[in-house]
């Protein structure tokens, strides 16, 4: 039989408990249980969408990895950005986003958009400027995005630019 869930903020492992007195364990000694209901809303934010970190150097102290959703309401659309020099990873859990940047490797910058469904995913290299959109009138879109900082680095831009192409 297993035992019960964890509830939020109770702690990282519910049968060692906290005595009192007793030193409390450093963050990097335990694992770390984020309920879906519990996620810190604290994160840098973009105009039209919601972030909500699960798994940052705040939340739990992690030194190279952040982890989150990202909520987008229905008929919008978020600033255009960038996360600076993090490697972002995305899942889309509900709905179908569409995530927009510029292409800048044919004689003039040329906008691609990325229609996606529950199930893919998407990778954003560090300083791409994009933009998220939800184009669906009734359904906010969902994400699941994993970044390779521990904070959730956001640059708001005034408009998309492409970055130049490296020659390989």
């Amino acid at each position: 039989m297993s035992d019960p869930l964890t509830t939020p903020g109770e702690g990282f492992h519910p049968h060692l408990g906290d005595a009192a007195g007793a030193p409390a364990a450093s963050l990097r000694t335990r694992l770390h249980h984020i309920r879906g209901d519990a996620l810190d809303d604290g994160t840098a934010q973009t105009e039209g969408m919601r972030r909500f970190a699960a798994v940052s150097g705040r939340t739990t102290g992690s030194e190279k990895l952040w982890m989150g959703q990202t909520h987008v309401a229905p008929s919008t659309s978020s600033s255009d950005h960038h996360h600076g020099a993090s490697e972002t990873a995305i899942y889309v859990v509900s709905g179908h986003p569409e995530f927009v940047f510029l292409d800048g490797s044919g004689p003039k910058p040329e906008e691609v958009r990325l229609r996606t469904a529950p199930g893919d995913y998407i990778f954003v290299p560090p300083f791409v400027p994009h933009r998220e959109e939800n184009p669906d009138p009734a359904n906010e879109a969902v994400v699941v995005i994993a970044r390779s900082t521990q904070e959730a680095i956001v640059v708001n831009l005034p408009e998309l630019y492409a970055l130049e192409h490296e020659d390989g």
